[in-house]
């Protein structure tokens, strides 16, 4: 999942703080600080979890969350649904109450026209569409078309039946459908608003529709998004917030003094102010997805050693950067796929019966690292860490990681610090040796990292190759037996950890400050948005 991160101007951050506060006499408006800029509120075309936040807001797909978040999921905009005995065909009944806020009906038309329309144009998303995700019948196929699909676009595999009837064609089982159908990227449009707005749509407020429990009232770019609720909602009566205020931009210096002002009800901070807050009630820490690894580039010779990279793994001390550094709930990663993310078919924790494949042992690793000097014929390596300076916190694992590989002797590091746009760029070509690099997930299921580093998928930048791993993920795909299907999966980490495939580092934790007259913020969830604001409401 990508992300952006801009700095605001010290004018810009002071200006977004006039006239809010956490409550306007007998309303109930919930004030919430966002680091980053939305880039667009057309689910079509965003691909930052800030924009997914907001679009989350005012848009709802067939499935969505409970107030527990998690992985548990509920219908949605779908009152119900059916599954063939093949697992190959979804039948979808559209509520019968369900409607956009201009007071049309919401239909299954409105989910087939975003669906084309997001393939058709080339959206960032298309590819979770096809096999690497929600395996909808000739996805793939035209996704590579793109823009020159014309009229075979129809033939992608979701149809309207009838007015409140959605039919789904899979090109073959998906053991997570249903929980990838609440990423934004599945939510429906307006056929008919979107092309009355034409260029325009999604650019204003006064250019968006809304099908979930808010609607946007007001948008000022790289400031605020103001929503109201959305009584024309299905389930608006269960809405107990009056309004929503998104403050956009507010680096958490920012956000921590309008937190202490009374001016915004939720605000997340860096590693550098958790101390401040330390054994505050207002301090809650709490574990994202994200998980946060290197990339390490085989066609480098040093790096296809597999004692080089297996020296460069035991050299970090994983804790201590969690624990000393970070200190925002983070905690160190144990494999490639994240800790309290996904549940077995048993109902246990993927990570709980999975091995533990990182530790920190700094004579190990020298003594491996000596071993792929031999092995290379050389005396001493010069390595270069690729890095975001406007990704936080990867700038300080960046720092961090230096430190550790310094220790190593015969090895210099070269920091090579750019921005993100340029860092997948320069991961996208090859060029660098080592990258930083995170991963969110798409939805709840191991493939969603493990995919990362298949042969011939457009995220393995470092080239990974193994035929056996390659055999492991496409046979998890098509397995019906979900007990049999986790054990491939726990094979191919094992194939992929033991080859050092790519060096997990920390899963993401969050420091945030929250006003406790607010309860029901759900920012836990390991489906859909990073953030879901519906089921917030006034402490009892």
């Amino acid at each position: 999942m990508k992300s952006l991160k801009i700095i605001v101007a010290a004018a810009l951050a002071a200006s977004m703080l006039v006239g809010c506060g956490s409550t306007s006499d007998d309303k109930a408006i919930y004030n919430f600080s966002s680091e980053a800029d939305v880039t667009s509120l057309d689910s079509s075309v965003s691909d930052d979890g800030v924009s997914f936040n907001a679009i989350h807001a005012f848009s709802e797909g067939l499935m969505d969350i409970t107030a527990k978040g998690g992985t548990k999921l509920v219908p949605a905009a779908a009152s119900s649904y059916k599954v063939s005995d093949d697992g190959l065909t979804y039948t979808f009944t559209i509520r019968k109450n369900a409607k956009w806020s201009n007071g049309d009906d919401l239909t299954a038309d409105d989910f087939v026209y975003s669906w084309r329309k997001l393939i058709a144009n080339a959206g960032s998303y298309a590819y979770i569409f096809g096999k690497e995700g929600a395996c909808i019948k000739n996805a793939d196929e035209l996704a590579e078309l793109g823009t020159t699909a014309g009229d075979k676009i129809k033939e992608l595999g979701v149809e309207a039946k009838d007015k409140k009837t959605l039919q789904v064609t899979l090109s073959q089982p998906c053991p997570y459908f249903l929980e990838i159908m609440t990423f934004p990227c599945f939510y429906p449009q307006n056929q008919k608003f979107v092309e009355k707005c034409g260029s325009k749509y999604a650019t204003d407020a006064k250019y968006l529709l809304a099908n979930g429990p808010f609607k946007v009232t007001k948008w000022t770019k790289s400031n605020k998004i103001t929503f109201e609720k959305n009584n024309k909602y299905y389930d608006a009566d269960k809405i107990e917030l009056d309004g929503l205020n998104m403050y956009l931009v507010q680096d958490p210096k920012t956000a921590a003094a309008a937190f202490d002002n009374g001016k915004v009800d939720f605000a997340t901070i860096n590693s550098a102010l958790v101390d401040k807050y330390e054994g505050k009630d207002s301090l809650v820490k709490f574990k994202q997805g994200y998980m946060y690894y290197l990339y390490l580039n085989f066609n480098n010779k040093a790096l296809a050693n597999t004692n080089i990279r297996k020296a460069l793994s035991l050299a970090i001390d994983r804790k201590d950067l969690c624990n000393k550094v970070l200190k925002d709930g983070s905690r160190e990663a144990d494999g490639f796929v994240s800790a309290d993310f996904t549940y077995g078919p048993d109902g246990k924790e993927y990570r709980s019966e999975g091995k533990d494949y990182t530790e920190y042992n700094l004579k190990e690793a020298q003594a491996a690292f000596d071993q792929g000097l031999k092995e290379l014929g050389v005396s001493s390596l010069k390595l270069r860490l690729l890095y975001g300076t406007d990704e936080t916190p990867a700038d300080t694992e960046a720092e961090y990681l230096q430190a550790c590989f310094k220790k190593l002797k015969g090895l210099d590091i070269e920091m090579v610090a750019t921005v993100k746009k340029d860092r997948v760029e320069r991961q996208k070509s090859g060029n660098f040796d080592i990258s930083c690099a995170r991963w969110g997930p798409d939805f709840p299921d191991p493939i969603t990292y493990l995919n990362l580093v298949s042969t011939g998928n457009s995220n393995n930048y470092g080239k990974y190759n193994n035929a056996k791993y390659d055999q492991l993920i496409a046979a998890s795909t098509t397995e019906r037996d979900a007990k049999k299907r986790w054990q491939m999966l726990y094979q191919a980490e094992d194939i992929c950890m033991s080859e050092y495939a790519v060096l997990p580092v920390f899963q993401k934790g969050a420091a945030s400050l929250q006003n406790k007259k607010y309860t029901g913020i759900v920012y836990e969830a390991a489906l859909g948005s990073a953030f879901t604001f519906k089921f917030i409401h006034k402490a009892k």
